[in-house]
């Protein structure tokens, strides 16, 4: 297929913006190297990952700072296990309109396996710094499982942790176990949300092995016998499955629920905002492990036969 200059200009645009997401401080002199739009583009960034909190400033200064490249920039959310099936499906009619997604590990993972997402660090090297010398350890580490597909745009120790309320849960599971027979005393008090489409529900269910000390806490398959007989009784006492992990803080909140699986993240945010109580109190269970998270800005293959936009 031939290119014209707006659709290889497009995708510098967009590597561009993918550097400056993710080191929103350093400048990328490369774009006075390439053909700039014959107008302003107009992208649109699709939030499967709850992202945008932390990083639309950035989207929104890069705009500010490059009016010659983008003009406008349109921001939409969607169910993570839901926007792999979108992208293929536009690929498949050869009308692919999304420019930019955040996804976290699960959509990251359903891409590379359809492979839907531009090789952004082979395609776009010169718009984007040093990786590697700018990560720290376990965020680059994060960075190599995406072979390519996406930047890493944020990292943190996740969990997973409990959250409940002091003053309902005088004496917090110290185990697993503990947290089992808790949440059979206390039927419909313990919830957390799917773990397809939650941080602190993949946490969770990551970090269980190493709660449970099964066979190979890496392979679900034939490693976690423990870990799926007791996700079986768990269930038992569990009401329902929010989609999604501000449900389960709203829940929280308004005192439906007692105890929940959250995040460092997840911890602090709800409360800087008031939906979680600023006395809720947080403990791990032994043999806790840190269970890493990451989000990546990538690129949809298909974009680059889009026109320029005005």
């Amino acid at each position: 297929m031939t290119m014209n200059p707006s659709d290889i200009s497009r995708r510098h645009v967009l590597g561009g913006a993918l550097g400056l997401a993710g080191a929103a401080s350093m400048k990328f002199p490369a774009f006075a190297q390439v053909t700039k739009p014959k107008s302003p583009l107009s992208l649109n960034i699709v939030d499967a990952a709850g992202n945008l909190a932390l990083t639309q400033p950035a989207f929104d200064n890069y705009r500010k700072d490059n009016p010659d490249l983008v003009s406008r920039i349109a921001f939409t959310k969607a169910p993570s296990p839901e926007l792999p099936g979108k992208i293929r499906a536009q690929q498949a009619a050869n009308r692919v309109d999304i420019d930019i997604v955040i996804i976290g590990p699960d959509a990251l993972s359903a891409g590379l396996a359809d492979d839907i997402y531009v090789d952004v660090i082979g395609s776009h090297a010169k718009s984007l710094p040093d990786l590697k010398a700018i990560y720290l350890d376990p965020a680059w580490r994060m960075q190599e499982l995406a072979k390519g597909r996406g930047v890493v745009v944020s990292y943190y120790p996740s969990g997973p942790l409990l959250e409940y309320a002091a003053d309902r849960v005088k004496t917090p599971p110290t185990s697993a176990e503990d947290l089992l027979a808790w949440a059979k005393q206390n039927p419909k008090k313990f919830i957390y949300a799917r773990p397809a489409n939650s941080g602190p529900g993949r946490t969770f269910l990551m970090g269980l092995p190493y709660l449970l000390g099964d066979s190979d806490p890496k392979d679900p398959v034939k490693g976690w016998d423990k870990t799926w007989a007791y996700l079986k009784e768990l269930d038992q006492t569990i009401e329902y499955y929010p989609t999604g992990t501000t449900a389960t803080m709203k829940e929280f909140g308004d005192g439906t629920r007692d105890m929940l699986v959250t995040t460092t993240g997840w911890d602090i945010n709800p409360r800087v905002l008031g939906i979680v109580p600023k006395e809720a109190k947080v403990t791990t269970l032994k043999g806790f492990h840190w269970v890493v998270d990451a989000h990546y800005l990538s690129i949809p293959k298909g974009v680059a036969r889009r026109e320029s936009q005005s």
